[in-house]
């Protein structure tokens, strides 16, 4: 098996990045910027699940087309992975299977617990500190698909940020040689910087949920219970604000 080089290892890391969530992030602090200059933290919104278009199976493609492109990164992560062996060892390398289903599943369930119950009360207190935006989990129109895209959506943002921001950016970056302390906070900051056009109670918020997940990751090597835990956070936030109107969640 052929090693890649450093250099080829970063560059590799880059182009991932620059078509994931290291541009998810740069954008982020664009539009932390604009809302800023226009007024204060407290008065903004940021909306995660829009309407694309007021045509309801227009809509609904522009949602489902969102999803499926914004996986390509992981697929191109795991061809990355794979080193000229199968994807599927390369996902196995990561976690990111169905080894032990219930294991992770209730790993998942107790990780999502323990981030998202905080995760209410740091929302609630950047908001009064004024440095938090308001968050709009979904502003879709009423369909019959729209709890099911609001399900997909949030797998979706598992499956990215956690294959990508942990999975793979943990084992790519001590190949760099980058100490594992500081792989950890790069990993950390960038998953709060990606959020910052939240404000900076989300930014903080994340960056800490990212620490906590990149330990379970080291000390578990797997990453479908971060993708579990992720995935039941956004879905209690997109559907559970789709159907009762009220505004909670991470995003």
């Amino acid at each position: 098996m052929l090693v890649p080089s450093r250099r080829r290892l970063r560059t590799e890391v880059w182009i991932v990045l620059g078509l994931s969530l290291g541009q998810a992030a740069v954008y982020s602090v664009v539009q932390l910027l604009d809302k800023m200059t226009k007024a204060p933290l407290a008065q903004g919104t940021s909306t995660l699940n829009r309407s694309q278009s007021p045509r309801e199976y227009f809509d609904l493609t522009y949602q489902l087309l969102d999803i499926f492109f914004a996986l390509v990164p992981v697929a191109l992560v795991i061809y990355f992975l794979s080193e000229h062996r199968t994807a599927a060892a390369a996902c196995g390398k990561l976690g990111f299977n169905f080894a032990r289903p219930g294991k992770d599943l209730l790993q998942g369930v107790g990780l999502a617990a323990l981030i998202g119950i905080p995760s209410l009360g740091l929302y609630a207190a950047g908001r009064a500190l004024g440095i938090t935006t308001a968050i709009i989990p979904s502003a879709l129109d009423s369909y019959w698909w729209t709890v099911p895209v609001l399900v997909l959506s949030a797998i979706r943002h598992g499956i990215v940020e956690e294959v990508i921001v942990v999975g793979y950016l943990l084992d790519r970056l001590p190949k760099l040689g980058w100490a594992m302390p500081a792989a950890i906070f790069a990993s950390s900051m960038l998953r709060g910087s990606y959020h910052l056009y939240q404000g900076f109670g989300p930014f903080i918020g994340n960056a800490v949920m990212g620490l906590i997940f990149a330990l379970v990751y080291l000390r578990t090597r797997r990453v479908m219970p971060l993708v579990i835990a992720h995935a039941v956070l956004d879905i209690v936030a997109f559907v559970g604000f789709s159907l009762f109107g009220k505004a909670i969640g991470l995003g």
